[in-house]
């Protein structure tokens, strides 16, 4: 079977690359899950029904999370970038530039 994750010829690719591409699709999957919790929350009028797709959309935010400290800890210049953006206050766009200025130092 096939799959359309990989650019390159799966075969060619070392384990660990295979892995990664394996949770950034599991880390895309997640966020759409979350995604589409959010619309069917948005427009559900049983409270009841609602309630446990919060419950559900909450542990897609936990698996989103897990998938994403994986692969931080193998990027770390990513995890750089992202502490310099998540979690502040003011600018984003400030952050986001102060971020890959030090992204550049690691």
């Amino acid at each position: 079977m096939a799959f359309d994750q990989y650019h390159e010829p799966p075969q060619e690719l070392p384990d660990e690359t295979r892995t990664f591409a394996r949770m950034i699709l599991s880390l895309i999957e997640e966020a759409q899950a979350i995604d589409w919790y959010e619309q069917r929350m948005a427009v559900e009028k049983n409270a009841e029904a609602r309630s446990i797709m919060q419950n559900a959309q909450q542990e897609e935010f936990k698996h989103f999370g897990m998938d994403l400290e994986f692969l931080l800890r193998r990027k770390p210049k990513w995890r750089v970038a992202l502490q310099n953006i998540l979690f502040k206050e003011g600018d984003i766009v400030a952050h986001g530039e102060k971020a890959e200025e030090a992204e550049d130092k690691v």
